[in-house]
């Protein structure tokens, strides 16, 4: 993998190893930027971080700060790698996501949602997605392509198929 754009481009980055990780694909970072714009001075929230490449791509094309989480420790040594190696810095909460977001009152410009296919707790995610969306924000939400995530209170801008992956981008 590699970052697509900004002042990191071509450099690559880490994932995981096994299974556990399905790291977003460079083509589908791609077209999630080409749809989200411009992110110059953006807070970033990157939730079920993997690898960090969806925060990791905002910071090289201009966000101000990202928070990173995810529940693996192994995920969280690898996004901690990726930033020192594209010599970026952020913050990584290595726990439950869930957890994590209930007890933030941060209000991001940018939230990143790529949960596992089979997250069975979806449910519980959407209040409080919707609460920390800035005004102005935006959440970019990663499924299977055969769903379509519904976030209460936010209005779907587009969602888009990209092979197996589908991005739904949301807002106020």
């Amino acid at each position: 993998m590699r970052i697509v754009a900004g002042s990191r481009r071509g450099h690559h980055i880490e994932a995981p190893k096994g299974r556990a990780t399905r790291p977003t694909s460079d083509r589908v970072r791609e077209n999630a930027f080409n749809l989200i714009g411009p992110v110059d001075g953006a807070v970033v929230l990157d939730l079920f971080a993997g690898s960090g490449a969806l925060g990791l791509e905002a910071l090289s094309r201009g966000a101000a700060r990202a928070v990173f989480v995810d529940s693996s420790r192994d995920a969280c040594r690898v996004i901690s790698a990726n930033l020192d190696k594209l010599r970026l810095v952020a913050t990584v909460l290595c726990q439950d996501v869930v957890r994590a977001i209930a007890a933030d009152r941060t209000r991001y410009d940018l939230i990143l949602c790529d949960p596992p296919y089979d997250y069975p707790r979806r449910a519980e995610l959407a209040p409080h997605l919707e609460r920390l969306l800035a005004d102005e924000g935006l959440l970019v939400y990663e499924t299977a392509g055969h769903d379509q995530p519904d976030v209460p209170g936010l209005t779907a801008r587009t969602s888009r198929r990209y092979g197996a992956a589908r991005l739904t981008l949301f807002e106020r």
